[in-house]
């Protein structure tokens, strides 16, 4: 049997250089290395609304955007399965069944949910606490070997891991144990914000990024 590896991005804003050379080039570089047996690639449009659910519009439009950068960059819907995470009602199925076997303490000690609670005090969501329950399933649904993630997410697949191994040992041998794919730090692993250097680029800090094509100038 030939290995999975699955990824993607949340449609929370448009994608920047560091989408690009973190990750983008490298899957394109995937795609086309024959290494894999089936790549899919994702648009977590579900996982967004821990930022977004008050803008379904905004969602759907960067969606579209998303979809436009993947092929722009090379990602070949002949070779790489693209598609919308919301469009397969069973991430949410199994998003919930892995939750009943997901403790509190765990999820309470995943370094993203403490530092986006700090950031939004007023606005702490149950779908905010209970994200890394839904990537888990994500990631088991495929069946992935290797998930590319960057350091900062390595914990939640650690955490799937931990979730997967819990549910095989009531039900038997029922999901493949995925492991983080991070690429190497002169690959781009990384790149930084060019406002703050000590944070990672990121959509949720426009001014630090270097935006996509389309974005303003």
């Amino acid at each position: 049997m030939g290995k999975i590896i699955l990824t993607g991005d949340r449609p929370t804003g448009r994608l920047h250089v560091g989408h690009y050379v973190g990750s983008l080039k490298r899957r394109v570089e995937l795609q086309n290395s024959g290494e894999f047996d089936e790549i899919y690639i994702m648009i977590a449009d579900a996982q967004a609304l821990t930022d977004n659910s008050d803008n379904p519009e905004k969602v759907r439009q960067n969606i579209i955007e998303v979809a436009l950068d993947y092929l722009a960059c090379g990602l070949d819907p002949e070779k790489s399965i693209l598609f919308v995470q919301s469009h397969v009602p069973q991430h949410a199925e199994l998003g919930w069944i892995l939750g009943c076997y997901t403790q509190f303490g765990e999820l309470s000690r995943m370094t993203q949910f403490k530092q986006k609670a700090q950031q939004h005090a007023d606005n702490i969501t149950a779908g905010l606490f209970t994200y890394p329950v839904l990537m888990a399933a994500d990631i088991l649904l495929y069946q992935a070997d290797f998930v590319p993630v960057g350091e900062d997410q390595r914990q939640h697949v650690e955490l799937c891991r931990d979730i997967a191994q819990r549910f095989n040992g009531v039900y038997s041998d029922t999901f493949v144990l995925p492991e983080a794919f991070i690429p190497k730090a002169e690959q781009g692993a990384r790149i930084m914000s060019l406002g703050n250097p000590l944070n990672k680029m990121s959509k949720s800090d426009p001014d630090g990024c270097v935006p996509d094509r389309n974005s303003p100038v």
